[in-house]
């Protein structure tokens, strides 16, 4: 697939994007909920500003698509879409601030703390990260108890020490410690794979699939999320920062440790290449059900923002 046949693809994208929009909507709504004492006017402006700020959304659009891959149901697909996207954006908000990445823009437009203060951005993260849990779990969310549970333990896993959280951490020493190899694809595997893995096992846990699929969708999650990781790292050297909506060019300036800093940007294409061949492989015994999904990854390896 080439750029130029993304065109349709970027159209279903923008399609999935509008409910889970509109969904994000009401739940950042400022009316407390049952148990709920008061919802602070600042905070709720602070994580709606963190959230409803555009973006592909393209972690809800893997959730919805591969709940669709096994006819799950697409309401409850909707609200773990959502859910996911409250953690991907509370880590945003908390990666932007001063004491991590330190940046200005996000989504062509300012960081929480700059839009705030880096107070409110801290806690418009804290609470978005609540939230995310608080919508699998409730009952709203229509799924059998267990399959909740299962999410909620899924997603934990993924956003925690062991996943994104840790991942932030290695990046962290990664600066004054140049990992090898290894090393990197582990961090780059926890701080953005971890989340895309989530968001391609959760159709699977969502329609309660056998096992197989749920391994068989993680393992197409890891490819594409290695694929995401390395084509962003391209990208900070060759996109202007007004082409990405944030500054470029940090990675290199700071002397990070990247695969492409490593190999070289032909090697990385090559990879991208082989990634996008793995996803495809891994989804070839669901047929043509799998089309969109093989698209994203497509789309993964050559987007240009």
């Amino acid at each position: 697939m080439t750029k130029d046949d993304q065109i349709p693809f970027e159209a279903a994208l923008l399609a999935r994007a509008g409910p889970i929009e509109a969904l994000l909507r009401r739940l950042l709504d400022g009316r407390p909920l049952s148990d709920e004492i008061a919802r602070p006017q600042r905070l709720m402006a602070a994580m709606r500003h963190g959230v409803l700020n555009g973006g592909k959304r393209l972690r809800p659009f893997l959730v919805m698509e591969s709940a669709a891959l096994f006819s799950a149901d697409s309401e409850a697909a909707l609200r773990v879409a959502a859910a996911l996207e409250c953690v991907h954006c509370y880590s945003l908000i908390h990666d932007d601030l001063p004491a991590m990445d330190d940046d200005d823009l996000r989504r062509g437009q300012p960081t929480v703390h700059k839009a705030f203060d880096e107070a409110t951005a801290i806690l418009a993260g804290d609470a978005l990260l609540a939230l995310a849990f608080d919508i699998i779990a409730d009952e709203a969310t229509m799924l059998p108890a267990e399959r909740r549970a299962a999410l909620v333990l899924a997603l934990a896993r993924a956003a925690g020490a062991g996943g994104m959280v840790g991942g932030q951490m290695l990046d962290l020493e990664a600066e004054r410690i140049g990992p090898d190899e290894a090393g990197i694809i582990r961090l780059q595997a926890m701080k953005t794979g971890a989340l895309i893995r989530f968001a391609c096992e959760a159709g699977a846990l969502i329609a309660g699939a056998p096992p197989v699929d749920r391994e068989r969708l993680a393992e197409f999650g890891s490819a594409i999320g290695l694929a995401f990781q390395l084509a962003d790292d391209l990208l900070d050297l060759t996109a202007d920062a007004h082409q990405m909506g944030k500054a470029t060019g940090k990675d290199a300036a700071a002397g990070k440790a990247t695969l492409v800093a490593l190999h070289g940007a032909n090697w990385a294409q090559d990879q991208l290449q082989g990634l996008v061949d793995q996803a495809h492989a891994l989804l070839d015994p669901y047929g043509e059900a799998a089309a969109l999904l093989k698209q994203a990854a497509t789309f993964v390896a050559t987007r240009n923002s």
